[in-house]
């Protein structure tokens, strides 16, 4: 996986990023951590393609994230599940797949089946969410965003509104994707899950990305608020 980040600034109603460089290649999983309002979300979105930047150029895989074929290459897990409350988990994605890729029904129904077995929800299938439990749709969240056949996906804290037991079950099926051939750029909480998943990780501090490098860094930050954030987190 290969990212490029060129001056990128945000803005809502006050910045939000700050003159973001970053260059990377050749890592698979890439975690964002930091306190609550230090823009690791808004980096998520931008380098998904769900936003677009104030200023500056950001590139994934060598697509710039303007180009209008680029969210065709991202699949995106969000914080709360953001299933259709009205359909199946089958339907929540076989709908995707025949109104976004036109697919058969037969095909659409192969493809998610594939990605909800993947996710041990087999049984599950003809459930709607409400009827499920928490860690339940968020593995069929994932399941759906696999099922476009994405170059990166991409998850927004899939955890945040989960207990422990919920939050392991999730963070434990995606430590099992590891190997199947996808780029990984996630926002998380869970310290443990970035020591074990990620290979890469950027910590953000009002709007900057402050440190960086491979999970170890987090044993002995050199930043005093990678410090204060690491003791708060441990």
């Amino acid at each position: 996986m290969k990212i490029e980040v060129k001056a990128l600034s945000h803005t809502y109603d006050v910045q939000v990023l700050d003159n973001i460089n970053l260059v990377l290649d050749e890592y698979k999983a890439v975690a964002i951590i930091g306190v609550s309002g230090s823009g690791k979300s808004t980096l998520l979105r931008i380098l998904s393609g769900l936003e677009q930047p104030t200023r500056g150029e950001v590139f994934v895989n060598g697509r710039s994230v303007k180009e209008p074929g680029y969210k065709k290459t991202v699949g995106f897990v969000f914080q709360n599940h953001n299933l259709f409350p009205h359909l199946s988990l089958l339907e929540n994605i076989t709908l995707i797949l025949e109104k976004t890729r036109g697919m058969s029904k037969e095909e659409a129904h192969a493809i998610a089946m594939e990605n909800l077995r993947l996710m041990s929800l087999e049984d599950q299938v003809n459930k709607v969410p409400k009827n499920i439990s928490g860690g339940q749709a968020q593995r069929a969240s994932i399941a759906r965003a696999l099922s476009v056949n994405p170059e990166t996906i991409f998850l927004d804290e899939p955890t945040s509104s989960l207990d422990p037991i919920l939050t392991h079950e999730v963070l434990t099926a995606v430590e099992n994707l590891r190997n199947i051939g996808k780029g990984f750029i996630f926002v998380t909480h869970v310290i443990s899950f970035v020591r074990d998943f990620a290979d890469y990780v950027i910590f953000m501090h009002e709007g900057k990305i402050i440190e960086q490098g491979p999970p170890t860094f987090l044993d002995n930050p050199q930043e005093e608020a990678t410090k204060a954030f690491m003791q708060k987190v441990r």
